[in-house]
């Protein structure tokens, strides 16, 4: 017998598949990535346990659920209800390939109150299409059989009766299964974060296309909504503005200080000669320029670039913009 688990690298996953693994049975930890949220901590997580894991690339069902969630979000934006039916419908859509019987996920009830009482539960369990093919080990004694207990594939006695908020039983339980090493709670995805929530929020309500490329933006610098159709992204550091140079797409313009240090300023949208102006000032205004009067800004396309020369104001001047 296999089973799949829906593996964050969060210590709830790695018990509930170590749990799983006690009783005999093989599992495969299954990630599913995102620009929202990377595999980097569960790849970690899965080595420390010695766990077969994969990797499988959601982004595009991803947004349109992230888009148009059927069950709205959580306090940013976090769709977690639909987010979940999600990655589980998928996990049982892979059972067959992976000849695998059932998945497995950490979830705890009541750990999260809005996402995971008894009610969300069932909703998700429901959605995902896998209803009793859906085992939660660490609160299985607290929730109604699933099959794979009813079959005699698991043994419900082994199972864990988890239920709250509180850590001490899955930190204990690590302490049992030697499963010394493991992340801290949380901090995981980006959509619970209020200000990259807040920029996603400005590139779908501008009805531009999203892309992966313009996601990745969003993680980047401060951004200014300059007009309705034209955005701002102003790196922060060397990092970001090497980034941001990488990310540029072939109609982006890209800005920067000539004779001063300055950040690296990407625009993208419509370029009319209003947005230009705010655009070459906010570029002068964050870089070096100091106590000078005039800054002279590059503006490239391509191989194409020109020289404007524009006053330098305070960067207060700019926040009404700023997203």
């Amino acid at each position: 017998m296999k089973a799949i688990c829906v593996f964050s690298g969060g210590l709830d996953s790695m018990l509930a598949a170590s749990i799983i693994e006690a009783q005999g049975i093989d599992v495969l930890g299954l990630f599913f990535e995102t620009p929202f949220f990377t595999s980097k901590k569960a790849r970690k997580s899965a080595h420390h346990i010695n766990l077969p894991f994969k990797v499988m690339d959601i982004t595009k069902r991803h947004l349109e659920v992230v888009r148009h969630p059927r069950h709205g979000y959580g306090r940013n934006m976090n769709p977690c209800i639909d987010c979940h039916a999600l990655m589980f419908q998928i996990a049982g859509e892979v059972l067959e390939k992976e000849k695998a019987g059932f998945v497995v996920t950490g979830e705890v009830l009541g750990q999260r109150p809005m996402s995971q009482n008894r009610k969300s539960l069932d909703l998700i369990a429901s959605e995902s299409g896998l209803l009793g093919l859906l085992l939660r080990p660490l609160s299985a004694k607290c929730l109604p059989p699933t099959i794979p207990e009813e079959r005699g594939w698991v043994q419900r006695e082994l199972l864990m009766g988890f239920e709250g908020r509180s850590r001490k039983p899955q930190m204990e339980l690590a302490r049992r299964l030697d499963i010394g090493e493991y992340p801290s709670p949380g901090g995981g995805c980006l959509l619970t974060e209020n200000g990259f929530s807040r920029r996603l929020k400005d590139l779908i309500s501008s009805k531009t296309e999203i892309s992966v490329r313009k996601l990745e933006l969003l993680k980047l610098g401060r951004h200014f909504r300059i007009a309705t159709h034209t955005k701002i992204v102003v790196g922060r550091n060397k990092r970001e503005n090497g980034t941001i140079l990488a990310l540029s797409g072939n109609n982006d313009l890209l800005l920067n200080a000539v004779s001063v240090p300055g950040p690296t300023v990407l625009i993208s949208g419509d370029h009319s000669v209003d947005s230009m102006k705010i655009a070459t000032a906010i570029a002068a205004a964050y870089s070096d320029a100091g106590e000078l009067e005039v800054c002279e800004v590059r503006i490239t396309q391509g191989t194409e670039n020109r020289v404007l020369t524009v006053s330098v104001q305070d960067k207060e001047d700019f926040r009404p913009y700023m997203i």
